[in-house]
């Protein structure tokens, strides 16, 4: 059944349909807010923002709406966001689910994705990279916090058939600027805190990122950083 309010929003900005609603579910009033804002600078109306504060209200809130898009925290009042994020999932069509959480234990990071979840950003990221990440979301992206997606490399294992170094290089190869680059970006730092640490433009940075993509045939961060790790050129 589709509800009225489920029609796309024009973004101010750039003229890109928003899909909407989205659910906001977080109990902390500041943050609630923070999201709203964020929300609202990427081209929503607040009419198409549902706030909840539990999960009872976010259920009471599914009850009689659909949703396009979901931000859900993990630790609430009544229960694990992780249920919630099941319970969105099954829908059809299942909104884009992004948590973003002050929790990064490997059981809230692979319980929120195994139970289905999009992304996971922490909530200590600014209001820019929060903002990417739900962009990322809308397009279709898997957008995982720098810091998660270390920690998820950690969990992965090395298989000992891939793990011998490669020596012939060729034109797909890393160069010495880009493997410096990724070892930043395994050791969980974010394109801003790499462009200060290397003394480059975020520009920049985010090209050479694209770059390095590009050559391993890769579309994410903990990707590229497996792949390069198989292929020995990270140790």
């Amino acid at each position: 059944m589709a509800f009225p309010q489920d029609n796309l929003a024009m973004s101010a900005s750039s003229g890109d349909a928003l899909p909407s609603p989205v659910l906001v579910v977080e109990d902390e009033p500041l943050l609630q807010r923070r999201l709203q804002q964020v929300l609202i600078q990427l081209g929503y109306a607040p009419s198409e923002l549902l706030m909840a504060e539990s999960l009872k209200a976010a259920r009471d809130l599914l009850a009689t709406r659909t949703v396009a898009l979901a931000l859900v925290d993990l630790e609430l009042p009544d229960g694990n966001g992780r249920s919630l994020i099941e319970e969105l999932r099954v829908l059809e069509p299942s909104p884009g689910i992004l948590v973003v959480s002050a929790w990064s234990s490997e059981e809230a990071i692979l319980g929120a994705l195994r139970a289905g979840a999009t992304g996971y950003v922490l909530k200590e990221r600014d209001d820019l990279e929060v903002s990417l990440s739900i962009r990322s979301v809308l397009r279709g992206g898997a957008p995982i916090d720098p810091f998660i997606a270390r920690r998820i490399l950690e969990l992965l294992p090395v298989s000992p058939a891939t793990s011998t170094p490669q020596t012939t290089r060729n034109e797909h190869d890393l160069s010495q600027r880009e493997c410096s680059i990724l070892e930043l970006v395994a050791d969980g730092m974010t394109n801003r805190e790499i462009a200060e640490r290397v003394s480059l433009s975020r520009f920049t940075v985010d090209t050479h990122i694209k770059r390095i993509y590009r050559k391993l045939a890769v579309s994410s961060r903990v990707s590229a950083v497996q792949e390069a790790k198989a292929r020995g050129w990270l140790s």
